[in-house]
C-alpha cells in the first residue's frame, strides 16, 4: 500500500530517453564530402543528450522546474492553470496574487512549486496571434521562451519541462509556434548547454507530438545525414544568433571605416580612415555634386519608417489566408478527429425551406475549457468545407450554454480570418437561438469590428419554434432538452411567423 499523500505516477527524469537515443547515430565514416554550404544547426550530440521530447502530464514530472504558460490574469478557464492551482495547493495562488498576476505578454516570472513534484514553476503570458500582426507575435512568443530559459539559468535551475507556450486558446498557430520554441532552445544550448542536465519539451495532446517530433531533426539533427537533410527544409526565417525572428526592415548595416570609394567612383576600396574635410579642400578631390553623398534623393530614414507604417495590401492578406487555409485543410484531412465529432456539437441536420443545408451548433456540448480547440477547428473545417463551396445556413443553440463552454475571442478572431472567403461569401443566415442579453452584446461587437461581412444574415430567436418559419420540423434534428428548455423559459405558446412571410435572402 502506497503511504498516505504520497502521489502518483511520478515521472523520473532519469527514466525518459534522451533525443540522441532517439535514432541510430551516423559512423564518422558516413560523413558526406563537405560541399560548402555549412548547415546552420549542426549536429550536436552534447546538446542531444540534454534534450527530452515527451507526450505526457508536464505535472508529474519530477524536474526543478516547469513552465506555466497562461494569460494576463491567470485566469482558470486554461486546463492546465486550473490543475496547476488545484494540485499546488492555496500557497501557491497567494504568492501568484502577490507577484505573478498582471505581468505582461513576453514576461516570465518565478515561484516556488508548493504541493506540486516540480520545485518551481515558471510562468509566462504567450501572445494572442493575428495574421495581421504576426511579427509581432513571433517576437512577443521568442520572448517567452527566452525570458523562461534565462531565468531557469539564472536561479541554478539543472532540469526544465517546458509544455508549448503557443497557445490554440490564443489562436497561435501550432507549427509556427513549434519552430519558434525548438529554435529558441537550441540557441540557448549552444550558449549556457553547460548550465542544464535536461530540458524536456513535454507534450499531452497527438497532434503537438507529432509536430515536434516532425520538427525537431531541423534543429537538433541526429546525425550528419539529417544535418544535411534538415537544410532543404529549414524555413527562410531561422533567426538570429539568438533565434530571435529577423525582420529585414530593421537590419541597418554601419561600416566601420569609410573607404575612397566614397568620393571616387573607381570600385577600389581601402582600410585606411579618410578625413572629410581635407578631402574636400583638396585641389585633387571630387567635385562637389558627383560624390555618392550629394546624389541621395530622400531621407532614407523618412523612407524607411514609412516602409514600416505600411500596410500590407488587402491581395496580399488574402494570398497569406488563403495559403494558411490550404494548409489547415490538408491537416484536417489528414488527422483522426472521430472524438471531436463525438461531442456532438456541430453536425448537418437536413435543409432549410430553400433546399440549402442546414449546419446545427450546440454551444452546451463544446468543452472548451477542456479540448484543444484548434483541434476542434479542424473538425469544423473538415466538415465543413464541401458544405460552404454552395449557399448554406447555420443554427447556433446557445440554450443552457456556459461561460466554460466558450472560446475565447481570440481564438473566434483566429477561426474567422483564418477560414476561406467561401464561408462568409455562401453563409445565407445565420440563427441564434436563446441568446442572454450579454452574448447579443458580444455578438454585435464581433459583427461590427470583425465580421461586417455577415453582420446582415445574423438573426437573434427567443425560440426554436420561430425557426419552422424558415426551416421544417422534419429537418431540424436536435436534442430533446433543447425542446424542453425551450417550454421553460417561453411557455407552450408562442408566436411564429407565418409560412408565407419568409423571403429568401
Amino acid at each position: 500500500m502506497e503511504p498516505l499523500g504520497k502521489k502518483q505516477n511520478v515521472v523520473d527524469v532519469a527514466d525518459l530517453t534522451r533525443w540522441n537515443f532517439t535514432q541510430l547515430l551516423a559512423d564518422e565514416e558516413e560523413k558526406p564530402e563537405d560541399t560548402g554550404s555549412k548547415s546552420p544547426f549542426p549536429w550536436r550530440s552534447d546538446l542531444n543528450s540534454k534534450l527530452v521530447l515527451w507526450k505526457g502530464d508536464i505535472l508529474t514530472l519530477q524536474v526543478h522546474a516547469l513552465v506555466h504558460p497562461t494569460n494576463e490574469m491567470i485566469s482558470t478557464k486554461y486546463e492546465m492553470t486550473a490543475r496547476l492551482l488545484q494540485e499546488a495547493g492555496p500557497e501557491m495562488l497567494s504568492e501568484i496574487n502577490n507577484s505573478v498576476r498582471g505581468s505582461k505578454t513576453g514576461e516570465a516570472r518565478l515561484t516556488k512549486g508548493h504541493q506540486l513534484l516540480a520545485r518551481h514553476v515558471i510562468h509566462t503570458v504567450g501572445p494572442r496571434f493575428n495574421v495581421k500582426y504576426s511579427t509581432a507575435a513571433e517576437g512577443a512568443l521568442f520572448s517567452c521562451y527566452r525570458s523562461v530559459l534565462q531565468l531557469a539559468n539564472e536561479n541554478n535551475i539543472r532540469t526544465l519541462a517546458m509544455c508549448p507556450i503557443h497557445s490554440s486558446q490564443r489562436g497561435y498557430p501550432l507549427e509556427q509556434g513549434a519552430h519558434i520554441a525548438i529554435r529558441t532552445v537550441r540557441r540557448f544550448l549552444e550558449k549556457f548547454g553547460s548550465n542544464f542536465e535536461t530540458i524536456i519539451f513535454a507534450c499531452k495532446e497527438n497532434d503537438v507530438m507529432e509536430t515536434y517530433q516532425h520538427l525537431m531533426p531541423l534543429y537538433f539533427p541526429r546525425n550528419w545525414k539529417e544535418e544535411m537533410e534538415a537544410k532543404e527544409y529549414l524555413p527562410e526565417d531561422i533567426g538570429n544568433e539568438n533565434g530571435e525572428p529577423v525582420i529585414a526592415e530593421r537590419k541597418i548595416r554601419i561600416i566601420d571605416k569609410p573607404t575612397f570609394a566614397a568620393f571616387k567612383s573607381l570600385g577600389e576600396e581601402f582600410d585606411e580612415t579618410i578625413d572629410l574635410n581635407k578631402e574636400f579642400r583638396s585641389p585633387d578631390g571630387p567635385a562637389v555634386g558627383c560624390h555618392e553623398f550629394a546624389v541621395m534623393k530622400e531621407d532614407i530614414d523618412k523612407e524607411r519608417l514609412c516602409t514600416l507604417q505600411a500596410k500590407p495590401s488587402a491581395e496580399q492578406l488574402e494570398k497569406e489566408r488563403a495559403r494558411l487555409y490550404e494548409k489547415f485543410l490538408l491537416r484536417a484531412k489528414q488527422e483522426d478527429l472521430t472524438d471531436i465529432a463525438q461531442l456532438q456539437c456541430i453536425y448537418q441536420s437536413g435543409v432549410d425551406r430553400f433546399g440549402r443545408p442546414v449546419v446545427v451548433f450546440i454551444g452546451r456540448n463544446l468543452p472548451a475549457n477542456c479540448i484543444d480547440m484548434e483541434r476542434m477547428l479542424l473538425y469544423i473545417v473538415q466538415m465543413m468545407d464541401p458544405i460552404a463551396d454552395n449557399h448554406y445556413t447555420v443554427v447556433y443553440l446557445h440554450s443552457l450554454t456556459t461561460a466554460d463552454n466558450l472560446p475565447a475571442t481570440s481564438f473566434v478572431k483566429y477561426a474567422y480570418n483564418l477560414l476561406h472567403d467561401k464561408y462568409k461569401k455562401n453563409l445565407s443566415s445565420f440563427y441564434i437561438v436563446h441568446p442572454n442579453i450579454w452574448f447579443k452584446i458580444s455578438t454585435w461587437f464581433f459583427t461590427t469590428f470583425t465580421a461586417s461581412e455577415i453582420k446582415s444574415r445574423v438573426q437573434h430567436l427567443q425560440g426554436t419554434e420561430y425557426l419552422y418559419a424558415y426551416i421544417n420540423t422534419d429537418q431540424f434534428d436536435v436534442p430533446q432538452w433543447v425542446f424542453e428548455y425551450d417550454l421553460k423559459v417561453n411557455g407552450p405558446r408562442y408566436y411564429a411567423p407565418p409560412e408565407d412571410t419568409v423571403d429568401e435572402l
